[in-house]
């Protein structure tokens, strides 16, 4: 072209070419209209050539043609007037898109193309191709181009160095060699659908995302949250059928189409790519039930699919009434990584309106099962599968401390929800007691729990607050939590006695592992005797100052007891005159004076005459037994 040809400009719904000759066809693609030469477009397609070849041999005006004869008249007058007859056919499905404005009087062609794939941009671009301005290729564009010239028949058949030939090229030799710019010309091919799909444009990027999925840099994942569910789905079926795509590769293009597609998804998450797609809430539930069913069939490695992770999406799945089945499936997922969870990340609150509490506790203690349950099956195939004693152990240590960690997130958990006054005291301990015993080292974290639900629940029964305060099991208490227990109006008497007891065992514990360690490992040299020995006195002194401030409380207690025993006597020598079973002066009617023990097993409490006699081991019940608290 001459270089008086300049580009198109837009005004308003019209394009137009300006060459210095005016324009003599139009093209109607959707809502615009493009008034441009016919020559430089036949020289390109051969779609155009053909449909405007076959419009200068015939004129085909609004599908009709019409045939002129003279009539003459019936007096035989050759003078008489021309009548015209019309008769009407139909064109071929290329003629009904070409019409013209006029009849032989110079007016342009009109030619609709409603259906042109790319819309009218890709349109534009074609058409300046066909005028020899250059067209630059993109990701983006490239997919449109490529159906453009397949649909405008712009192929080498026609015309050398065309359009079809450039974008087959620019895809295969830029766009499928990155991951990134493959998805970006997928995404621009969910709009060009079947005819992206019979050129093989979209197999050929879904193939070539998954093949580079693993070697190739994770700065592109952000790019998957602009694809559409369909071509999410192909993208990471494609990438699980391949045997050399890393685990951790598919596990990031997991949590990166997540997180850019589903708001919400967590209090930390809240960054979205402006590019990605708005959904509505049924998108939202399809693109979290699709993201569950992505999830890896075996343990996540932890690095990318974290715990984190795991309670957002499951939040989010309350959140969206998400099926019961993508649900379970995440708390399974959730159970394998509970150790690494924070405390706020299994705080779900309640979204159903029939629930009672304010955080969803059974949900949680569904977790901690299927926690418990995956451990007690990695137990038995570490044991089968140790040959020796230390590699056994070996084995075993990761296991218990995994557990430790999952003592006390469930212990922070009760102590955050012991607040809710909803919470039941049956469903408090039966999430207090399903961890096994050597998940707490110390019982300090539960007693906590214990004490913020006994505060925010003053009017539980005598048989419910038993209940509670016997999840705690006070030989694992320390030295601090003793202290507290001991003071705390809260807890029953008999309660406060076990810890008394349990409290002065150990210091009399320790006070003999003291005294003998000097016999057991006696140091050679004389400076470290002296200073063991000094040592050993300190410590002793300490001790000796604990056990009488101990004594001190233990007999402040018995004086209360004895206090409450004569103050039940005198109640029951004024009341006893009218029961028939009690003379005025306390006795019975026999004359003999009452059981010793029924005022002690009317409140529950039971007292030896030394209460730190380490023999005295029947003091406390087994941690079953504790559950009914009997006396």
């Amino acid at each position: 072209m001459s270089s008086s040809v300049r580009h198109g400009s837009s005004r308003g719904q019209a394009w137009f070419c300006t060459t210095g000759l005016p324009s003599d066809v139009v093209f109607e693609v959707h809502d615009m209209t493009f008034h441009l030469h016919k020559f430089p477009l036949m020289s390109k397609s051969l779609k155009i050539h053909r449909m405007l070849s076959e419009q200068e041999d015939q004129r085909p005006t609004r599908g009709r043609r019409q045939r002129r004869r003279q009539v003459r008249s019936s007096d035989g007058d050759d003078d008489g007037a021309a009548e015209t007859e019309i008769e009407e056919e139909e064109a071929e499905p290329e003629q009904q898109q070409v019409r013209t404005e006029g009849e032989g009087d110079g007016q342009p062609y009109c030619i609709a193309f409603p259906d042109f794939p790319g819309g009218p941009g890709t349109f534009e671009a074609a058409a300046k191709f066909c005028y020899g301005v250059r067209v630059d290729l993109t990701p983006w564009n490239v997919a449109p181009l490529r159906c453009a010239a397949e649909y405008l028949e712009m192929t080498e058949d026609h015309a050398e160095d065309n359009l079809a030939a450039r974008a087959e090229a620019y895809l295969d030799q830029a766009v499928l060699r990155h991951p990134g710019d493959a998805t970006k010309a997928l995404k621009s091919c969910e709009e060009l659908l079947p005819l992206a799909e019979d050129l093989g444009i979209v197999s050929r990027c879904v193939e070539a995302i998954a093949a580079r999925s693993s070697s190739a840099s994770r700065s592109w994942f952000d790019d998957l949250a602009v694809l559409g569910l369909r071509m999410y789905k192909r993208v990471m079926a494609a990438m699980a059928a391949r045997g050399d795509v890393r685990a951790e590769a598919r596990e990031s293009c997991l949590v990166s189409y997540a997180r850019g597609t589903i708001p919400g998804l967590s209090r930390s998450m809240r960054r979205r790519l402006a590019s990605a797609p708005v959904s509505s809430e049924v998108e939202q539930k399809e693109l979290l039930e699709a993201v569950v069913a992505s999830l890896p069939a075996d343990k996540c490695s932890g690095r990318v699919v974290t715990a984190k992770f795991l309670f957002a999406l499951l939040r989010t799945a309350h959140i969206l009434r998400a099926s019961d089945a993508a649900r379970a499936a995440l708390e399974r997922k959730a159970a394998t990584q509970l150790q690494q969870a924070a405390l706020e990340d299994v705080l779900i609150p309640s979204y159903s309106g029939t629930a009672e509490t304010l955080y969803d506790v059974d949900c949680v203690q569904r977790i901690v099962r299927y926690f418990l349950a995956e451990e007690e099956l990695g137990g038995e195939a570490s044991s089968s599968a140790a040959i020796e004693e230390e590699e056994a152990v070996a084995v075993a240590r990761p296991s218990a401390v995994v557990m430790v960690q999952v003592g006390k997130l469930v212990d922070n958990y009760l102590a955050e929800v012991a607040s809710d006054a909803n919470l039941k005291p049956a469903k408090f301990c039966d999430l207090a007691l399903s961890l096994p015993d050597h998940a707490r080292i110390y019982d300090d974290g539960v007693y906590r729990a214990v004490d913020i639900y006994l505060k925010a629940h003053p009017r539980l029964t005598a048989e419910e607050r038993d209940r509670v305060v016997g999840v705690v099991d006070c030989r694992k208490l320390t030295v601090e939590a003793c202290t507290h227990a001991a003071q705390n109006e809260r807890l029953p008497l008999r309660a406060v006695l076990q810890v008394l007891f349990f409290e002065q065992l150990q210091l009399r514990r320790a006070i003999a592992g003291t005294l003998l360690a000097p016999s057991a490992g006696a140091a050679p040299r004389e400076a470290a005797a002296w200073r063991g020995a000094t040592a050993l006195a300190q410590d002793s002194q300490v001790l000796r100052l604990d056990m009488d401030s101990m004594a001190s409380r233990v007999q402040d207690l018995e004086r209360e007891c004895s206090s409450m025993r004569r103050a039940i006597k005198k109640i029951d020598g004024r009341g006893g005159s009218g029961s028939g079973s009690r003379s005025p002066g306390g006795r019975s009617a026999d004359g003999s004076r009452p059981a010793a023990g029924g005022w002690r097993a009317r409140h529950g409490c039971k007292f030896s005459t030394q209460v730190c006699d380490s023999h005295a081991r029947n003091v406390v019940a087994s941690r079953a037994s504790r559950m009914g608290m009997s006396p």
